[in-house]
């Protein structure tokens, strides 16, 4: 019995484990967390300086955030549909955030063009700094989403050639987390910017 117990003891505890490519991708957001966190906050600490401009965000933003926030339900959409194996269904989905990847990418752009049309205008002598903060912010989250576009088009490769389905979800996955990521970072930006310009 005691020989039982000291095999026992000696039996390593479980130990948590996460997939590394999902650990890498949590590592990539929580960078780019901190990246935009170090940007919003260097935004607060430079208007408090004063010499600051203030004016209203494009109305356009609005109808961008919108279609950002719809992109997130037809990618959970399409998780949902790899989950059950209706692929047809996934596809339909994936194609549908790609558009509306697209489309907000198109309307981001309308809003810079709002606010040259306003007088904001990024670096230069006759700039002002919270002008540049706009267009720095919007368009590094423009960067991410392009990635995000490049994400969705390599899952539906993937989907056609029967590689998501039931039981490889690992690529949805990782699409899904991230697509939820760059809505919510666009979503923290806006409201960020509504309430501190």
């Amino acid at each position: 019995m005691k020989k039982y117990a000291d095999t026992l003891a000696e039996q390593p505890s479980p130990t948590l484990t996460m997939n590394p490519k999902k650990f890498a991708l949590w590592l990539f957001i929580v960078t780019v967390i901190m990246l935009f966190g170090a940007w919003t906050s260097a935004y607060i600490v430079r208007r408090a300086e004063g010499n600051w401009l203030e004016f209203d965000m494009p109305s356009v933003f609005w109808a961008s955030s919108i279609v950002l926030l719809v992109s997130s339900f037809t990618m959970h959409a399409g998780y949902r549909f790899a989950k059950q194996d209706e692929l047809d269904k996934l596809k339909i989905a994936i194609s549908i955030t790609f558009v509306l990847g697209l489309t907000f990418l198109a309307l981001q752009i309308k809003g810079w063009q709002e606010l040259v049309n306003l007088g904001v205008f990024f670096g230069g002598a006759t700039s002002n700094p919270s002008g540049s903060f706009v267009y720095v912010l919007s368009f590094v989250h423009i960067l991410h989403l392009i990635g995000g576009l490049v994400v969705l088009v390599v899952a539906l490769v993937a989907t056609y050639n029967y590689k998501i389905h039931s039981k490889s979800l690992l690529q949805i996955e990782l699409c899904a987390t991230y697509w939820h990521f760059l809505d919510f970072l666009w979503l923290y930006l806006f409201v960020f910017l509504l309430a501190n310009n």
